[in-house]
């Protein structure tokens, strides 16, 4: 079987309370979240456990209290989530020079290069899976395919623990019964949308006419379009070649006004601020991105006095740059971007778009 590419999506399962467990064995077989119990507290990780209970991600911690009797709430730690990622991208970085870090749990790995050291792709996931294990005592979730996008459905087909490989010529069958939810990009209000037309499976998407999808969605209809037909070309980009260092979160809920903004913001800052120290990059810029309930995307930037990784400061940038929005209109997208990157102790900069999504 000839693979055009082998690209690898790893995402660490739980990877906040799996790191509380890890760490608190007491914890484990019990219902975890991880976040603040402020009025605006929202969930960041739950544990399989809580999510029995309907509980995911971005949800408003009052709302997880009310659907699980007596779970086990823990802050974040992120300085001790960030040393064991550090570990965890040493071992992706062992399998390939070419990593795309996503996020402080997950990674692309473009292993065409390095695919040949293993028997075969399946081998490879596995190598992967039983080496992040090894160094951390944690699981991740690995799926292998040819694209970016496959990949990453892939990786949460079998979760927790998961390796699901999709090898060519199979990608159109692996994804054509998937919800349309699993679209990269749709958040919950596209798929009502896409439900409203009548798709409800990636299958419906595909025989779809790309001129409709584009009339309902604009752009991302034929975005859409092509990822339900596998097709999928963008590169893993790493580090040192990304233009940007940022991240966006799609919401579970609309939100209003610059209050429900700040949380999100807040994360954002320092999850973005992680990664340039992990670059060891510094940001001369900040932008802050926003998307509509109707799909309109707004943008603000500025340059910093001085280029930065402190957390505390791409906030505080971010924040006065929240305060130019007019912010009538629910938002379910929220994200924040830094540009003018330089190495630390290098006064070349690299010019930054936001990265894609």
């Amino acid at each position: 079987m000839d693979w055009s590419r082998v690209i690898v999506h790893a995402d660490m399962d739980a990877f906040y309370a799996a790191v509380e467990v890890l760490d608190d064995p007491s914890l484990r077989g019990k219902p975890v979240l991880i976040g603040h119990t402020g009025g605006r507290g929202v969930v960041a990780t739950a544990s399989y456990e809580a999510r029995r209970y309907g509980i995911h991600s971005a949800m408003p911690m009052a709302t997880a209290l009310r659907r699980c009797p007596d779970p086990i709430i823990r802050p974040p730690r992120m300085a001790r989530y960030s040393e064991v990622s550090r570990v965890i991208m040493g071992v992706f970085r062992s399998f390939s020079p070419t990593i795309q870090p996503l996020s402080i749990d997950e990674a692309f790995l473009d292993c065409t290069e390095t695919a040949t050291a293993h028997p075969g792709p399946h081998e490879l996931g596995a190598a992967i899976k039983a080496a992040v294990r090894a160094a951390t005592g944690l699981t991740v979730s690995v799926g292998v395919a040819e694209t970016r996008f496959v990949a990453k459905v892939a990786s949460d087909f079998r979760k927790p623990d998961g390796l699901t490989v999709v090898g060519p010529g199979e990608a159109r069958a692996f994804l054509a019964p998937q919800s349309v939810s699993r679209l990269w990009g749709a958040g919950p209000r596209t798929v009502e949308r896409l439900h409203a037309l009548g798709l409800k499976t990636i299958a419906d998407v595909a025989a779809a006419d790309p001129t409709a999808l584009a009339a309902s969605l604009g752009s991302a209809g034929r975005h859409f379009h092509r990822l339900a037909h596998a097709q999928d070309d963008r590169p893993v980009v790493t580090e040192r070649r990304m233009r940007s260092l940022s991240t966006e979160r799609t919401l579970a809920e609309d939100i209003v006004g610059a209050e429900a903004v700040r949380p999100h913001l807040e994360r954002q800052a320092e999850e973005v601020a992680r990664r340039l120290r992990q670059g060891e990059l510094l940001a001369g810029g900040v932008r802050v991105k926003l998307k509509t309930h109707r799909f309109q995307v707004t943008s603000r930037q500025l340059v910093l006095d001085a280029p930065t990784d402190e957390a505390a400061v791409l906030l505080a940038a971010a924040e006065r740059l929240l305060a130019a929005f007019e912010l009538g209109e629910p938002l379910r997208l929220v994200g924040v971007g830094t540009f003018q990157l330089s190495r630390r102790g290098d006064q070349a900069q690299l010019l930054l778009p936001l990265e894609d999504p």
